[in-house]
């Protein structure tokens, strides 16, 4: 059976056991980019991402006796939710590695969902180590993409695709380990081979788009990224043939169009996305690709994202779009003199989110104090008017940016 029949089989396996996710069409997003652009909402999938889908129909598939001993994967994330739901839904035992430094909340969320779950290692791919060892004593290893039952499974999105937008130009799709964009590349150019597939990755882990511009498996050192879901050394040995075969070309965008593109979905469109399920849409509005797209479907892949990274990146956003500011000011240390200066701000219709009071440092001088005032504005040019007005009414400010605040 070919690849493309077994995602169509896959569909039928795996149709009650998951979400068939909404597809958005948006003007705003459409308006930005010069595109149609809709918007496949797998963050709404069962544990948050499309990883259920391959990860039930790869545990399906298993024979009693493999059922009865259980599985066992490795994943500091989506893959370890989507095995855990698929087993529970299955009435399977499953043991998922993660590493020590998985974070309390993808850990608890595993667990709600039925996985054993075991700390190992301090990276995923000694976690991996440790799972394989497990996998010796019988239980059944679920590879997070590197597996066709899997790739299949993920595939089933292509077919909702086809479905829900007929006649799509293209399709762009984060690429990891390239499980996902290999089921759909699959499926959409056996269905329909005009419909142009482009993945894209995180410049910090660029091993997709190495490895397919030398035309070999490339393992690449991975930096800290806001898309860890697809921050992987290399590209999948089964994967990688299938992309070379089906994938019209991989792209890579940088952190800062990572986070303005999750900023983007949450503010115009009310969805929440992790940094690869942002990661499409982060390279349609840097203009990445090179392929001509009329209508184009961006796979919104996951939306598992920390509620804390969340809010350094809302503010660090809003900074670099001038909505937000932060001012140093120097006020003579009396009674009043912050009430002044506040209702100066008010007038000015900014709203203050945060203020620090400051009187120890050096550069302050003796009989003042120095407020920080973080104000969120409408704009560069309300930035403007207020550091105007203030310096008209006698305050001496020192401009902060919040621009070169790391995310992580």
């Amino acid at each position: 059976m070919k690849l493309w029949e077994k995602i169509e089989s896959a569909e039928k396996r795996i149709r009650n056991a998951i979400f068939q996710t909404p597809m958005v069409c948006s003007d705003t997003l459409s308006t930005l980019t010069g595109h149609e652009v809709f918007l496949k909402l797998e963050n709404l999938q069962k544990g948050g991402s499309f990883k259920i889908r391959g990860a039930y129909n790869k545990v399906s598939q298993l024979s009693t006796a493999a059922r009865r001993r259980g599985v066992v994967t490795a994943s500091a994330g989506n893959h370890a939710q989507g095995v855990a739901i698929a087993s529970s839904l299955l009435g399977i035992p499953s043991t998922i590695v993660m590493p020590e430094g998985a974070s309390i909340a993808k850990q608890m969320a595993t667990r709600s969902y039925g996985g054993n779950v075991i700390l190992f290692g301090q990276n995923t791919d000694e976690a991996l180590e440790y799972a394989k060892k497990l996998e010796e004593d019988g239980k059944a290893f679920i590879h997070p993409f590197d597996d066709e039952q899997v790739v299949a499974g993920q595939g089933t999105i292509g077919l909702e695709i086809l479905e829900e937008v007929p006649d799509v130009d293209g399709i762009i799709v984060p690429v990891g380990g390239g499980g996902l964009i290999s089921g759909i590349a699959t499926l959409v150019k056996e269905k329909q081979p005009r419909v142009k597939i482009v993945g894209v990755q995180s410049i910090n882990a660029p091993a997709g788009f190495i490895s397919l511009k030398q035309k070999k498996i490339v393992e690449v050192k991975v930096k800290p990224t806001l898309a860890d879901g697809i921050a992987l050394r290399k590209i999948g040995e089964i994967t990688f043939p299938i992309i070379q075969r089906n994938v019209d070309e991989i792209v890579t965008v940088d952190e800062e169009e990572i986070a303005s593109a999750i900023l983007m979905l949450m503010e115009r469109k009310r969805v929440v996305a992790e940094g690869a399920g942002a990661a499409p849409l982060a390279a349609l509005l840097a203009k990445r690709t090179k392929t001509r797209l009329k209508k184009v479907v961006l796979v919104i892949s996951g939306g598992n994202i920390d509620v804390n990274l969340l809010d350094r990146i809302i503010e660090k956003g809003l900074s670099q779009t001038g909505r937000m500011v932060r001012l140093g000011v120097f006020l003579r240390d009396v009674p009043g003199s912050l009430a002044r200066l506040s209702h100066l701000v008010a007038e000015h219709r900014a709203n203050i989110l945060h203020i620090v009071h400051e009187r120890a440092d050096r550069d302050i001088p003796i009989g003042f104090s120095r407020v920080v005032l973080v104000l969120e504005t409408r704009g560069p040019q309300h930035i403007r008017e207020i550091q105007k007005g203030l310096k008209r009414n006698g305050y001496v400010l020192q401009v902060r940016s919040l621009r070169n605040a790391s995310f992580l």
